[in-house]
């Protein structure tokens, strides 16, 4: 397991809305972490925790999706999956004990029928798998799942992604955001 992170702090579920600045890539992995740390407890088998994650091209849900991973304890590098579309991934812990990652990029997957189609097999695999399901590109379905977690990244400046970025952070209905200051 990851150390304690120093930062960020995740904002209480009221401010959810509210923009959580990330001054690097450091501090998106930490906040990968942070999620992971909460999401972990849901994962058993037949429950796949659904992470969507939103953001122009390098705003860094790839990164984000890398600290989930360390807190699961996988090891292996964790890649966008932009062209191989899924990625699953194991720690030692094992299948329903929160060792589990499948990984989607929809980007290059037309809008609807074969995003659609590729996120309901891999959603049955996690659910299988007992496994933290992440999503980058979740507006390619024709309908977002109402009982995911959401994470929108926001550049601060476009052009220079070493500026940081915001993070707004949503549950699903009735989830506390735990690590609230």
């Amino acid at each position: 397991m990851a150390e304690a992170d120093p930062a960020p702090v995740l904002p209480s579920p009221e401010a959810c809305p509210s923009p959580l600045p990330l001054a690097d890539a450091a501090a998106t992995r930490a906040l990968g972490r942070r999620l992971g740390r909460q999401l972990l407890s849901l994962c058993r088998p037949g429950v796949a925790p659904l992470l969507l994650l939103h953001g122009d091209l390098g705003a860094g849900k790839t990164c984000l999706v890398q600290g989930l991973a360390e807190e699961l304890g996988i090891t292996e590098p964790i890649t966008s999956p932009t062209f191989a579309l899924a990625q699953h991934y194991r720690s030692e812990r094992g299948a329903g004990e929160g060792g589990a990652l499948v990984h989607l990029d929809l980007y290059r997957l037309d809008a609807g029928g074969s995003a659609d189609e590729l996120f309901a097999q891999e959603e049955e695999e996690a659910q299988n798998l007992g496994a933290l399901m992440a999503v980058e590109w979740p507006e390619r379905l024709s309908t977002l799942p109402g009982d995911a977690w959401q994470v929108e990244l926001t550049l601060l400046d476009p052009e220079r992604p070493e500026a940081g970025r915001l993070a707004r952070i949503s549950t699903p209905k009735g989830t506390p955001l735990e690590g609230a200051g």
